[in-house]
């Protein structure tokens, strides 16, 4: 059973910018935090984890894909805000996909294979703060 209270410490995630023939995945959350939003697959890690460990689970069980983790693209700190959301330190990570298609869980309900330089001309989609950044940094960690 999840509970609605949200703890009084920050939260430790990861996330990863996973590219396939030049697209970044982008999935939108079914459910707070960010409902309703594009983002990167992730979330919290697990006491004992490594954040590598963490972003395989976290990405196989959200999505189905199997990734190489390439490198640290960046980090991200989202505070409290009004109406008791939480704080989390979240670590985003460049990686490759290797196999599988996308199958969500539910903490998903659409994903898309997005070109980078395409995120700016998105328009009706609503995207997590400093999506763009971490993109644009796992793509430069990725290289040509």
């Amino acid at each position: 059973m999840v509970s609605a209270v949200q703890p009084t410490h920050p939260q430790l995630a990861v996330s990863a910018a996973i590219f396939r023939d030049g697209k970044v995945l982008l999935t939108r959350r079914a459910r707070s935090p960010a409902k309703g939003f594009y983002s990167l697959p992730g979330g919290r890690v697990e006491f004992g984890e490594s954040l590598h460990q963490a972003l395989s689970r976290e990405v196989d069980e959200e999505t189905g894909l199997d990734i190489a983790i390439v490198g640290l693209a960046g980090w991200r700190e989202v505070l409290p805000a009004a109406g008791g959301a939480g704080h989390y330190l979240i670590m985003s990570f460049a990686a490759r996909w290797v196999a599988r298609e996308p199958v969500l869980n539910d903490e998903l309900d659409d994903y898309r294979w997005i070109a980078p330089d395409a995120l700016a001309s998105l328009g009706d989609f609503k995207l997590t703060g400093g999506l763009d950044e971490v993109i644009q940094s796992a793509a430069r960690l990725l290289g040509p």
